[in-house]
């Protein structure tokens, strides 16, 4: 599988997840998540479904917010925002993420990540919390992150509307079930392998006795990703709807005819 089939793969995915949720917004450097909004967006309008609320950072178009981060915390506590994205530069399979760094905090850590800004906030708040990560290797999804930057899960006297609900990987996707908690694999990547899955996951995670395949995406859906997603993404990610789909802006390499 090339690197364009992989990523619209993984739109594809991560768009089968957001289905029927009435908001969503994406963070920074969040191409593929940004791409999966806009193609639930685009089966809404082909099921006659209401649109869905769409917000990307960085976009002048698609601002759920007026003043960004601020007003995106006060959206997601009255209960306005169904989906976020988040990643680490570690992950555990309690679904903690690490995004501060490797090492004892803080006088031994020995690489520093890019800090938390309000992942923990919207990792409590958010009903569908959905973790993404292009690598997936034993140095990512760790038995235990070095430092927990977001909890996946809270105590029961804890009031807590949000959390994880998957991880996405390149090889995978993963469910996550809170009562445990831990996460169960849901399907293997065409071209890829449970061994595969297995040998780069630091963490333990449950096994079906029969494991699916994941469904590539439909001629229909790279038809409406190249129409509709890539015009809205080559706002804020120009380079990835050029490299995905050949977008170069209004008067791109897109052939109209395939438009839908």
């Amino acid at each position: 599988m090339g690197e364009g089939e992989l990523r619209e793969l993984l739109v594809t995915v991560v768009a089968r997840l957001v289905q029927g949720a009435r908001s969503g917004s994406a963070g920074a450097a969040s191409p593929i998540p940004a791409s999966a909004l806009f193609l639930a967006n685009a089966w809404n309008k082909q099921a006659g479904r209401p649109a869905m609320r769409i917000g990307m950072l960085g976009s002048r178009k698609h601002r759920s917010t007026t003043y960004g981060g601020r007003e995106t915390f006060d959206i997601a506590a009255q209960g306005r925002l169904d989906v976020f994205f988040l990643s680490g530069g570690q992950i555990d399979g309690a679904g903690n993420c690490n995004l501060m760094g490797i090492g004892a905090y803080p006088d031994d850590m020995k690489v520093r990540f890019p800090g938390t800004f309000g992942s923990a906030y919207l990792y409590h708040l958010v009903p569908k919390v959905i973790l993404f990560r292009e690598e997936h290797s034993r140095r990512v999804l760790v038995p235990k992150v070095d430092f927990i930057t977001a909890p996946g899960v809270s105590p029961a006297n804890v009031y807590r509307p949000g959390g994880p609900i998957a991880l996405v990987t390149p090889l995978c996707l993963f469910a996550f079930d809170k009562r445990r908690p831990g996460f169960r694999l849901e399907s293997v990547h065409p071209g890829r392998s449970l061994e595969e899955v297995r040998d780069n996951t630091g963490f333990a995670f449950e096994i079906p006795d029969d494991v699916p395949t994941t469904a590539m995406p439909t001629a229909d859906d790279r038809a409406l990703m190249r129409a509709r997603v890539a015009p809205e993404v080559a706002e804020v990610y120009p380079d990835f709807a050029a490299a995905v789909w050949g977008y170069r802006g209004a008067a791109g390499s897109i052939n109209q005819a395939d438009a839908v």
